[in-house]
């Protein structure tokens, strides 16, 4: 019954709502003046009798008052301290008021009965408040919880952050807080904005007990390897973890509740971060023009951002797919006048393989420092479409790297890779010529003032060619999850990270330097796939556990592709001025012998001349030991079209 007459309250229109708790406030302010002279005189009724006037006088004072302050403006359901305040302000302007008026009218009232009213009205006024917004969040038909669709959920980490975090989600509709969970032993068994702090062993009693889905991670700076070992720990338990959005966020509306995620993979891969040296970070970029190839991929995307934080005077885009380019210049225009950045930026639809397109931006712009992101990184795709793999991976290095020498380019830094390192498919072989040739040319315009760099890392986590989308839509369609090999290792870096760090390797060239980034430990793609599975909620299936969800299929290595990759091809590494970049020397071809060997390679390329071409690589690239001979789409039976000689 008592239920329902809270329901039938919340129905109401918002002026019968506010009569209401005029009426009720009427009720409680007559109540606590008839209380506090009951108090003070020891008697129940004599107040009645003597005392009418002053009684009756309080709510006409006091009423009108809490009405001017903005009491009745109040949603209960989303009262907050700023309103249990604005209720003490209005009682206490309402006494004096109230004390004033019993003086003029020379009405008899003890002193201290002011006293007794102040904390008597208070507490009606401010505590029925407090239990109505108890009631309405709480107390349903059927003792069932407000909002049916609520799922239920728990935090972890009941610091203030926490805290916070509980109060903003404490109106949603979505979520339903119940409990806090926290390591800290001093914490356990108090209650923080009202609810109690558990242990995480005592997580099992209180699923059987709220029926809990999710556990919120409210600790905004937890590092990833705490967060890899408390997923570790929770792993066990028919929960899922998420993320939730900072406080700051929430509040300021920039993100919703909907906001709150599935905790992902990417959150747990990788090192934790090092503060980028922030002389490194602008020596190559601040109030220069820079030219990133390659701008709408996922490592010339993110170093566009980056770059353009750092307010250079120019940024240009070059890029060859138009989509690409539109995208990323529209986030950077964005970007732009969100925060007030004075950059010129130039979107250049252009290819790295037109050296008079790419020399003429560098020149009308007078570009300082060049990124060159653009490759083809797709090991079989590369693998199956040879010819234009070479084209782009080393003409359109060679391309490039000579139109900023005729350009008058200070810093040129290539994005190379780890599978450039002994590679056994076409893709390294071509990042690795790719290396050469701005070895080669380093040597070669030493007498000249710009500086090559080359800056070579492994897998960036969700980067186009990377597993983990892959892997992500083959759990959404109920798998399987295929992997080539069940010993297959790689290592992983987020994009943000890297790019940083590619930016921050350039500002140390001196001329034809090979930066290699610490990559941490490589990581098993099949413990990857395992580690994907459980974090959607989901068990993997095996011969151990033939009740399980998803299957993990291992499909064979694909052409090109090692069981590891690595990061140097020598032994000879020296630390430089940041903790997480080494510099290598690797062994090169001066450039005499390198472009003979390069016109060669342009010959062979334009005559589909697939034998020469591997033979070449052979010669030239170091380590280069290809498990099967070149296979190209055009040189077999699914060729896509005829080539006419």
């Amino acid at each position: 019954m008592f239920s329902k007459l809270i329901d039938e309250f919340l129905h109401l229109s918002r002026r019968r709502k506010q009569a209401v708790l005029v009426a009720s406030d009427i009720v409680m302010l007559f109540m606590a003046c008839w209380m506090a002279l009951a108090l003070r005189l020891g008697e129940i009724w004599m107040p009645l009798q003597n005392y009418w006037l002053p009684c009756l006088l309080v709510p006409l004072i006091s009423v009108p008052v809490m009405i001017r302050l903005g009491l009745y403006r109040a949603v209960i359901r989303y009262m907050s301290h700023t309103t249990i305040w604005v209720s003490v302000k209005a009682v206490t302007l309402s006494v004096l008021i109230w004390a004033t008026v019993v003086m003029v009218l020379q009405v008899p009232v003890p002193r201290s009965v002011l006293f007794i009213y102040w904390f008597t009205a208070v507490s009606l006024v401010a505590g029925s408040r407090l239990y109505a917004r108890w009631l309405i969040r709480h107390v349903l038909p059927g003792g069932q919880r407000r909002y049916q669709s609520a799922r239920v959920v728990v935090l972890f980490g009941a610091g203030t952050a926490g805290a916070q975090l509980a109060n903003a989600l404490g109106n949603s509709p979505e979520l339903q807080v119940v409990a806090f969970i926290d390591d800290d032993n001093q914490k356990q068994g108090t209650e923080i904005a009202g609810l109690r702090v558990y242990a995480l062993d005592q997580l099992p009693s209180l699923i059987e007990r709220y029926g809990i889905e999710s556990v919120l991670l409210s600790i905004s700076n937890l590092s990833r390897s705490a967060r890899r070992q408390l997923l570790e720990r929770i792993s066990e338990y028919p929960v899922s973890v998420k993320v939730v959005p900072g406080v700051a966020e929430l509040a300021s509306g920039e993100v919703n509740v909907s906001d709150i995620r599935d905790i992902d993979v990417v959150d747990l891969l990788g090192r934790d971060a090092v503060e980028p040296n922030t002389t490194l970070l602008n020596a190559c970029v601040e109030q220069k023009a820079v030219m990133v190839t390659g701008a709408g991929g996922s490592i010339g995307s993110e170093l566009c951002r980056q770059i353009l934080r750092l307010r250079p005077r120019c940024l240009i885009l070059l890029e060859q797919s138009e989509y690409a380019l539109y995208s990323i210049e529209q986030e950077l225009r964005d970007q732009l006048e969100r925060d007030a950045l004075e950059v010129q930026l130039i979107a250049a639809l252009a290819n790295v393989q037109d050296r008079s397109s790419v020399q003429a931006f560098m020149q009308r712009y007078q570009v300082d420092t060049v990124y060159h992101a653009a490759a083809y990184k797709h090991v079989p795709m590369v693998e199956h479409n040879v010819i234009a793999g070479l084209h782009n991976n080393v003409m359109g290095t060679l391309h490039t790297a000579e139109a900023a020498i005729e350009a008058g380019v200070s810093h040129f830094v290539l994005v190379s890779t780890d599978k450039a390192v002994r590679p056994t498919n076409v893709m390294g072989a071509s990042k690795r010529l790719a290396e050469m040739v701005l070895q080669a040319l380093a040597e070669r315009e030493q007498a000249r003032a710009i500086r090559f760099a080359m800056v070579r890392f492994g897998n960036v986590l969700g980067s186009s060619g990377s597993v983990i989308p892959l892997f992500r839509k083959q759990i959404e369609q109920g798998g399987p999850v295929t992997v080539t090999h069940p010993d297959i290792t790689r290592y992983f870096m987020t994009i943000p990270e890297a790019a940083a760090l590619v930016i921050q390797a350039g500002s140390m060239a001196s001329t034809g330097d090979v930066f290699v980034l610490d990559m941490g430990k490589p990581i098993k793609i099949a413990d990857l796939a395992c580690e994907m599975v459980r974090l959607a909620g989901l068990t993997v299936k095996d011969a151990e556990h033939p009740e399980g969800d998803i299957e993990i299929v291992y499909s064979g290595l694909r052409p090109g592709e090692k069981l590891y990759e690595e990061l140097l091809i020598g032994d000879d590494v020296k630390g430089t001025d940041h903790p997480m970049i080494m510099r290598a020397t690797e062994a090169m071809l001066p450039w005499d012998v390198l472009q003979t060997r390069l016109d060669q390679l342009e010959k062979y390329v334009k005559g589909w001349n697939y034998v020469a071409i591997r033979q070449l690589l052979l010669e030239t690239v170091d380590g280069y030991q290809p498990e099967a001979d070149i296979v190209d789409w055009l040189s077999t039976d699914q060729a896509p079209l005829t080539v006419v000689n």
